[in-house]
């Protein structure tokens, strides 16, 4: 069986045979080295030394600050999530990230600005409006704003007031991205999210109202009893919706971390069923003038996301694309994690250990790794073909002070056989993602990931379509 899928002008075919090759556990890497390579015995001490590290650079700071409480759990949800009915349960959180958030400020330099800020979850708009607003004006006072910062929420429609929306904006928060998943009822009702099209468009039209710069829509393919029609469906009322930006999310069906998708396993599209459901998605938003990014990610062709990515600048991170590289991101709350330049940390992951750790007067480091030189090298490969679809071998052999072709000589023998796919395109002075190839882009990426080759004791990752 074969389908075609147009991308940047070109009809593209693609088989069962190519998907079945490349469509395999893979990491999404927000980070490079990825989360299963990071050591347990680098702790409190070890994130505070490169904390120091951090502030001697005086590189500008990226804040993101995870709230993960929800009052239910959706089925697909990978996410690190806590449930609690009754909201009054939550608010010693409150507290703790308060303590936290003072703590991690004794190492920063406030001339030091921040130029973005980004709140995750769960859902942040779980929390009460006057909750939000005590809780930014605390780190308002801990660090210094830039003028011009990205402040950005995500937020669950059902669940979020025009209350919510009002004080967030007049707080200065400029970007917010609303989870969708799916306006299928029948889906909604298999993966226990219900929320329906009308009270997500009307939450929409007062974010715009209210003058938010940007708006981005997840959605999510591979979901139980998706099909291309019915998906479609949903596509079309979110381009009718507008939204600046679309995030068109893989379902990672990974129930060994999260045991609730378990029940789904039965209802969830596979293969070309799976891939059918992308395609339609892709051509839907293309024919209707949006860019593919690549990885899930679509944005106009104004939005500052694709001017970086024209201009080679675009980054990414555990908050995905982003246009603030050069700048040094401070994971706080539970599970958080931080990427400094040449190191990553991550809080406890439950809320216990997380309380009991900011409780005792220390960061509440889990876990991390310090990067050493082949990994700086090869995160800079991986990251440039995940952000920018080229990488050129004399911007590496001026940096890092390499001749590219004989230190990545074995990862050239591989790329070879991806451009006999059709997957790149190997040229003197560059290796270049074909559109073809950004669907896999993944793929490409994992070439140059030297940890792959190590021998795992249980699954890892989940498949890359």
């Amino acid at each position: 069986m074969k389908l075609d899928i147009t991308l940047e002008g070109e009809t593209l075919d693609l088989g069962a045979e190519l998907l079945d090759r490349y469509n395999v556990p893979g990491p999404r890497y927000t980070s490079y080295p990825t989360a299963p390579e990071w050591d347990d015995a680098f702790g409190p001490a070890d994130y505070e030394h490169e904390l120091g590290e951090s502030n001697a650079s005086g590189r500008p700071l990226s804040l993101y600050m995870h709230l993960p409480f929800c009052e239910s759990l959706c089925l697909f949800c990978g996410c690190n999530v806590v449930i609690r009915k009754n909201h009054d349960d939550a608010l010693p959180y409150l507290e703790t990230l308060r303590r936290e958030i003072a703590q991690v400020a004794l190492h920063v330099d406030r001339a030091r600005p921040v130029v973005q800020f980004h709140w995750g979850g769960g859902s942040p708009t779980y929390f009460s409006a006057d909750q939000l607003e005590d809780l930014f004006t605390y780190v308002r006072g801990l660090f210094t704003f830039s003028p011009d910062a990205e402040i950005g929420v995500e937020v669950d429609p059902r669940v979020t007031t025009p209350g919510h929306l009002d004080t967030l904006r007049r707080l200065g928060f400029n970007r917010i991205s609303m989870g969708v998943q799916d306006f299928n009822p029948e889906v909604q009702k298999a993966v226990r999210r219900v929320q329906p099209y009308e009270q997500t468009r009307v939450l929409y039209d007062r974010c715009r109202a209210l003058g938010f710069d940007s708006i981005n829509i997840d959605l999510m393919y591979g979901l139980p009893l998706q099909t291309p029609a019915s998906f479609g469906a949903t596509v079309d009322r979110v381009i009718g919706m507008g939204p600046d930006r679309v995030a068109m999310f893989s379902y990672a069906h990974v129930p060994w971390l999260k045991k609730q998708q378990g029940a789904i396993a039965r209802l969830i599209p596979l293969g070309m069923d799976k891939f059918q459901i992308f395609r339609t998605g892709i051509g839907l938003f293309t024919a209707a003038g949006y860019r593919y990014i690549g990885m899930d990610h679509f944005a106009r062709p104004d939005d500052e996301l694709c001017v970086a990515q024209h201009n080679r600048t675009l980054h990414r991170n555990f908050q995905g694309y982003t246009t603030k590289a050069g700048s040094d991101l401070l994971g706080l709350g539970v599970s958080s994690i931080s990427g400094l330049d040449r190191a990553y940390a991550q809080n406890h992951r439950d809320l216990e250990g997380y309380c009991a750790a900011v409780g005792r007067g220390t960061l509440p480091t889990m876990r991390g790794v310090r990067l050493g030189g082949d990994d700086v090298v090869r995160r800079a490969a991986i990251g440039r073909i995940l952000c920018h679809c080229v990488l050129v071998k004399g911007e590496f052999e001026s940096e890092f002070g390499i001749r590219f072709d004989d230190y990545f000589n074995p990862e050239l023998a591989r790329l070879r056989e991806l451009e006999r796919d059709g997957l790149v395109r190997l040229e003197p002075d560059a290796i270049r993602v074909t559109p073809l190839g950004r669907i896999f882009l993944r793929n490409v990426g994992m070439v140059f990931d030297r940890y792959l080759s190590q021998p795992k004791d249980r699954p890892v990752f989940s498949k890359t379509l």
